[in-house]
């Protein structure tokens, strides 16, 4: 069988740059070479384009961009160029691709707009679509969707940059402290506060506005998270569902990536009629964003036995140890046979 080319795309104008280094390397390593060609299309954090061929290790230690392999690139947007174009020294090389995967988290990879790009361009690829990834990036319009739905979500108002700050501080007090302050599009917690005080509210207001100019205020909700690897197309799976215990005050970007004061525990310590109502909510809020290929669907298990949507990472953590992977694996998904299914799905997909 003749190799498909698979691009990967990793880095990004986005401030989830060095995480998405750390998820390609491991899907560099862990790819099967004997059935696909890979080209590495790295995006450095001033938005520069170029192709790679240096090793997976100076990706993870980001010196990647130094390497002498590297040739400015760009996939083009006309279908009847098709590809990958590289500029080398004055002239212009066309390198087929069969399908990309963009491990690009964050702003400029999982809000849409590089899926649009490959849409444009023709070119298949892994994951949610334009629209869904744009959905699923902006809380309150996921919430809102999510909420038409029929799935009971948190407590929450929405301020745009200008508006009257006046609003947010009485909607505080309506839900009662701690409340959440959050990027309306931005991922891995960041821009995040939990505020317990007026004075935390408030930085916690300059501080999201710094990420965004619209931030959503959101009700603390008691009880644990669970998430949900999703997999597939019309008909998506669900790996084994796992847990967030916090010891500290709530699932920051420090502690997702070290877990210094948290535990995964997989799978979640829930029965099994819960296990069925975790499935069967995050399948439905999977279909009513648009989701396609993955995702990672979260949601909160109240102390009173509510279950409640949190968000959709549509390009969740991708390192060999990373929730999504684990969820699958201990589905008897491997890593590798991970990445063979989302290409076939994306290929799938761009066949109907």
């Amino acid at each position: 069988m003749e190799k498909k080319t698979v691009a990967i795309i990793f880095g990004g104008c986005s401030n989830e740059y060095g995480v998405s280094l750390i998820s390609a390397a491991s899907v560099i390593e862990h790819i099967d070479k004997d059935k696909y060609n890979l080209v590495l299309i790295g995006i450095t954090e001033e938005g520069k384009w170029l192709r790679y061929s240096g090793s997976i290790e100076a990706i993870r230690e980001d010196r990647w961009h130094m390497h002498p392999s590297c040739i400015p690139s760009f996939v083009s947007p006309s279908r009847e160029t098709g590809g990958l174009i590289e500029l080398v020294h004055t002239e212009y090389h066309r390198v087929p691709l069969d399908v990309v995967f963009p491990v690009l988290h964050g702003r400029n990879g999982e809000d849409g707009t590089i899926q649009g790009l490959l849409e444009l361009a023709g070119i298949p690829y892994i994951g949610c679509d334009m629209l869904s990834s744009a959905i699923c990036m902006d809380k309150d319009i996921a919430h809102t969707l999510v909420r038409a739905a029929g799935i009971d979500t948190p407590r929450a108002m929405t301020i745009h940059q200008g508006d009257d700050v006046e609003k947010a501080i009485v909607a505080a007090k309506d839900f009662g402290y701690p409340v959440y302050i959050k990027p309306a599009k931005s991922g891995s917690s960041i821009g995040i506060t939990k505020a317990h005080t007026h004075q935390q509210f408030i930085e916690g207001i300059e501080l999201a506005f710094a990420h965004d100019n619209k931030i959503v205020i959101e009700e603390n909700i008691e009880g644990f998270e669970v998430g949900c690897a999703v997999l597939g197309n019309s008909s998506p799976r669900i790996g084994v569902i796992d847990e967030i215990e916090l010891s500290d005050d709530f699932f920051h970007f420090t502690e997702k990536y070290s877990l210094l004061t948290s535990t995964i525990h997989l799978p979640a310590r829930i029965d099994t009629n819960t296990e069925k109502k975790v499935r069967e909510t995050a399948s439905l809020i999977y279909r009513t964003l648009g989701c396609s290929g993955f995702a990672r669907v979260d949601m909160f298990l109240a102390g009173d036995g509510r279950l409640m949507f949190n968000e959709v990472n549509t390009i969740p953590g991708f390192t060999s140890s990373s929730r999504y992977p684990n969820m699958l694996r201990a589905s008897g998904i491997s890593y590798t046979q991970l990445l063979d299914e989302l290409i076939e799905l994306a290929l799938g997909r761009d066949e109907k």
